[in-house]
């Protein structure tokens, strides 16, 4: 990344083929530009002056796109012993509290891979992930694995330092174990919600979404140059051959007629936006709750907890159906601008309020996503109760919900295009975000597809 000025004053980033503008800063912070660049210690820009604040909101912008690393510590040549590499839009180092008589321990969520040449260690809870360039502080951290007590773990001769340690904490790397947490087991982490998670689960769930890292997402045909794409279709097999292509005097179905019918719509008509009526249509076909009812779980013969089921339109691995439906309503008539959830028990729409940058980004990424020529009509994004998945299922929870997801799109599909409508499925979304819309605990109930419904537009050139 470079940093330059425009003719107007402006400072812009440069990185990998694209420009971002910062805003204008006062003549001094282009003075320190070149140490921004060469590495700026955060002590630098601790003071009052307005020129220290300048220059901290100029980091802070450029952390928010991910165009910030920060580095820990000097060894004795002088190179870096830790790079701090933000995974979060809003990540800011903080150093946590450590006291002598606390016992820490890591996080049965972090893990530590090779990337490259570099040795890095992260968690799907932290915001950063720290690159480790000196390998006795790798060793150091993995005796974490067994709960250290901070007064004898400092004696060792490796220890890696209280800093270090206080960074790794505000992470959720390591977590503090209480006067009760003695053996640091699974339920030990401070937070309840995580007690239903796999290790896999919550790492698949925070790499395959944007906004709990930082590595590039969609459409980049990364492997583009080291091999040729596969065939649209497979190559036939080599063997016996039944051919399926005879004489059927049946008329196609309805059901047959709607799944060819079936496609995606990128570009809508925003002169006749859908209304509340079709969209209360769309809902109470795809998604109500059509019956409510309690059985003991199948366990100790039956004699288990009492656990409440419910029946909707599409099926749902055993009849969780942990999916809920939030709604970015951009153009509805009869229905506010606004976010929703529906109710697929009563059904209502409930609005809730949200910071409006969250929602027009929401909005506009849908928009980019599906490569549209305006905003989506209406936004449903399709989110997840994790433990009604989980508190059952081990080791394929989190796979069971992403193949819910995709039979409610399918589902959805079919309803739209039964009532004229059109849409298309979305393979993105941001979970950070939603989290901040809601206030729900990303861990909780969390953003796991997308889907875009409206008007259709007349068909553009293929």
């Amino acid at each position: 990344m470079t940093l330059k000025t425009d003719a107007d004053g402006g400072l812009i980033a440069r990185f990998g083929g694209y420009e971002q503008g910062l805003g204008k800063f006062a003549p001094a912070i282009s003075k320190r530009i070149t140490e921004l660049q060469t590495g700026l210690p955060l002590a630098s820009i601790a003071g009052s002056s307005a020129t220290d604040k300048e220059i901290e909101v100029l980091i802070r912008r450029l952390a928010r796109s991910g165009l910030v690393e920060f580095r820990l510590g000097a060894g004795p040549a002088g190179q870096d012993q830790i790079t701090i590499e933000p995974q979060m839009a809003e990540y800011w180092p903080q150093i946590s509290k450590i006291g002598s008589t606390d016992t820490l321990a890591l996080s049965r969520f972090a893990y530590l891979r090779r990337r490259g040449k570099e040795m890095v260690l992260e968690s799907p809870r932290a915001g950063a992930l720290f690159k480790i360039v000196n390998p006795t502080i790798a060793s150091a951290l993995a005796m974490l694995a067994v709960p250290q007590k901070i007064s004898r773990y400092s004696k060792d001769r490796g220890f890696p330092g209280l800093e270090l340690l206080g960074l790794l904490l505000d992470c959720q790397i390591l977590f503090k174990l209480s006067p009760n947490d003695a053996d640091g087991l699974r339920t030990s982490e401070g937070d309840p919600s995580l007690v239903l998670w796999d290790f896999h689960d919550l790492l698949f769930h925070t790499r395959s979404t944007d906004g709990r890292q930082a590595n590039p997402i969609g459409g980049l045909y990364a492997y583009s140059r080291v091999m040729p794409p596969l065939p649209a279709v497979r190559p036939s097999w080599r063997g016996p051959t039944t051919d399926l292509n005879g004489p059927d005097s049946r008329s196609p179905s309805p059901f047959a007629a709607l799944l060819d019918a079936r496609q995606s719509t990128r570009d809508f008509d925003d002169g006749r936006p859908i209304t509340l009526a079709e969209l209360a249509t769309f809902l109470h076909s795809a998604a109500r709750v059509r019956a409510k009812w309690t059985a003991p779980a199948e366990i100790e013969g039956g004699q288990g907890p009492d656990v409440s089921h419910a029946s909707r339109p599409y099926p749902s691995a055993g009849a969780a159906y942990e999916l809920e439906l939030y709604l970015a309503v951009h153009k509805c008539d009869g229905l506010p601008r606004g976010f929703y959830h529906y109710d697929a028990e009563r059904h209502s729409l409930t609005r809730i309020e949200v910071n409006s940058p969250d929602f027009e980004a929401q909005l506009y990424d849908a928009e980019l996503a599906i490569g549209a020529s305006n905003a989506p009509q209406v936004l449903v994004v399709i989110a997840a109760r994790f433990g009604r998945i989980s508190w059952k299922y081990s080791s394929v929870a989190y796979s069971l919900i992403l193949k819910d997801v995709g039979v409610l799109m399918q589902t959805l599909y079919l309803t739209a295009t039964d009532l004229g409508l059109g849409a298309c499925a979305i393979g993105t979304n941001n979970i950070d975000r939603f989290a901040r819309m809601t206030g729900l605990d990303f861990a909780v109930e969390g953003a796991v597809g997308q889907f875009v419904i409206g008007r259709p537009g007349e068909p553009g050139p293929e």
